[in-house]
């Protein structure tokens, strides 16, 4: 537990610190590795220097006329010991023993052991063979490394040796001296790393925008556990239109197998037509498009990823159109229902509030009266809808926006001839709801500002023939001949409002899905008039 707390403590926990622990090992390791493979060659190195100039010594030495006289003389206190301690003092070496053939010593660096036997064992190739070589062997000073040579009188006779050696331990220790420079090359590259360490963890640093190696691995980690918990279909690419995230969901919805994806797949291969490119090339944003990928509609919001104002890449959320729709249909149905509700209540409030002053002032008959009036207006326009148009979701709607003309005063008139009984299967009720609903609402709107006497709004459909066809026309404004293409562009309104501009766009959309037409022209009641025209038959000629 201690060495664990230990080890945690002295985890690095910045950029900094990480570069900085890493040249620091670094270094450990250089040395380690340096003392390994610099150190053995060095020494190599070193004692085969040591052993040759140990032998060119010898040889110069043995070929010297004075110890060669001395040596035939077998004189041993001749002065062999002076020129042989001169030598060695002007050379540096541990000893320079001269001895006869039968390994008496002539000379040596202590006095006392002149007339002894060489210790060793190394003499046998110098005075039997008469070679001349390098060897390591222990005498009477230590380990050392020494140059043998054979001394030979004028006829060639061997008569005796030459020995000049360094002791081993003193090997050792000239070895650090020559390792210096290279391990000065180290620290040096060491302090150089050091330096880089700060300038790259400055600039790391200002590249993950101030982030630390935890809080990106936190970010990495959370950014997976995110992207798998979006139901929506999320993919980023590059700057070069390369796949770099994608979720579980893009997969599912492209119909794509996540095996065969990788980063170097362009976004053509895995999301063909999706139109990612576009945005890569324009930096522009793009919300709520519809685009057609693998035979399947899908909506997209695409935004770019900005950087110095030019676009590194791009993430787009994309999810198939239907699910959207049944989403936006419920929801629509329960807004129709909770407006239908409203309105009811705020009516009939209305109308309780009149009965109930009438029966006050004790004005009974025009109470019944108008108690028979409500019921058999609204009877007859609940008898009709549901005669002529058997259509739940229709019907609905259509009832809702006769109760929302009654609270806003308006005369909302239903032609009592249409009929909306062949509706083929194939055309989903709720995108006739989306097209019946925005306008008569904006037939609505349209009217507010006359007169409570001129506010008229006049709705007819029919299925007969080969199409479904709705007219609307309100005794509003009307619609300028300059405007008839732009009020269906998405947030263009006459109105001038906030929030505005999306009915007659969602309108147009659901036309154009059930392979229909829209025209506005001028009513006989002085404002617009709205056509909408389905066909029976489908894009596909179902029915």
């Amino acid at each position: 537990m201690a060495f664990s707390a230990f080890i945690e403590k002295i985890r690095p926990r910045s950029i900094r610190s990480h570069l900085i622990h890493m040249v620091l090992w670094l270094l450990v390791l250089e040395i380690g590795v340096g003392w390994l493979v610099i150190a053995g060659p060095v020494s190599d190195i070193l004692k085969q220097e040591i052993g040759e100039g140990a032998l060119e010594t010898a040889k110069t030495i043995a070929h010297m006329p004075t110890i060669r006289r001395a040596l035939a003389a077998k004189d041993p206190y001749g002065n062999i010991q002076e020129i042989a301690e001169a030598i060695r003092e002007s050379i540096g070496a541990s000893y320079v023993v001269v001895g006869d053939k039968d390994g008496i010593r002539f000379s040596h660096p202590k006095a006392d052991r002149i007339g002894k036997h060489f210790v060793g064992g190394d003499t046998g190739p110098a005075l039997k063979e008469g070679r001349s070589y390098i060897s390591e062997a222990v005498g009477t000073l230590g380990p050392s490394l020494r140059g043998m040579t054979p001394v030979r009188d004028y006829n060639g006779k061997i008569i005796g040796f030459v020995s000049v050696g360094f002791l081993t331990t003193r090997i050792h220790e000239a070895i650090p001296s020559h390792l210096n420079k290279p391990f000065t090359l180290v620290l040096a590259m060491v302090l150089v790393g050091i330096a880089s360490a700060f300038i790259l963890a400055h600039h790391l640093k200002k590249v993950t925008l101030g982030l630390e190696p935890s809080e990106i691995t936190s970010l990495y980690l959370e950014r997976g556990v995110i992207l798998e918990a979006i139901r929506e279909g999320v993919v980023a690419i590059d700057s070069h239109a390369r796949v770099r995230v994608a979720n579980k969901a893009a997969f599912v919805y492209a119909e794509t197998d996540p095996s065969v994806v990788d980063e170097d797949n362009a976004i053509d291969s895995v999301l063909p037509g999706a139109g990612l490119r576009r945005a890569l090339e324009t930096g522009e944003a793009e919300y709520d498009q519809e685009r057609i990928v693998n035979d399947k509609d899908m909506i997209f919001n695409i935004v770019p990823v900005m950087r110095n104002n030019k676009p590194e890449g791009v993430v787009a959320t994309f999810r198939p159109k239907d699910e959207l729709d049944r989403i936006a249909s419920e929801l629509s149905r329960v807004q129709e229902y909770s407006e239908l509700l409203r309105v009811q209540t705020h009516e009939y409030s209305n109308k309780l509030h009149t009965i109930a002053g009438l029966i006050q002032i004790e004005a009974y008959n025009e109470a019944l009266e108008l108690v028979a009036n409500e019921a058999s207006g609204y009877e007859d326009v609940i008898r009709f809808l549901g005669e002529a148009v058997p259509h739940p979701v229709i019907a609905g709607i259509l009832l809702g926006k006769f109760n929302r003309a009654k609270e806003l005063r308006i005369m909302f008139n239903i032609d009592r001839e249409g009929t909306m009984q062949d509706v083929p299967s194939w055309i989903r009720k709720e995108k006739i709801v989306t097209i019946v609903g925005n306008l008569i609402d904006n037939a609505f709107e349209a009217v507010l500002e006359r007169k409570e006497d001129y506010r008229v709004v006049e709705l007819s459909f029919t299925d007969l023939g080969n199409d479904i066809v709705f007219e609307i026309e309100d005794s509003g404004p009307g619609v300028g001949i300059e405007d008839t293409d732009r009020i269906f562009e998405k947030g263009v309104s006459s109105k001038g409002k906030e929030r505005r501009g999306v009915g007659l766009y969602l309108v147009r959309q659901r036309v154009n899905e059930l392979g229909g037409d829209i025209l506005v022209a001028d009513s006989m009641l002085g404002g617009a008039l709205f056509t909408v025209t389905i066909p029976k038959k489908g894009p596909t000629g179902i029915e």
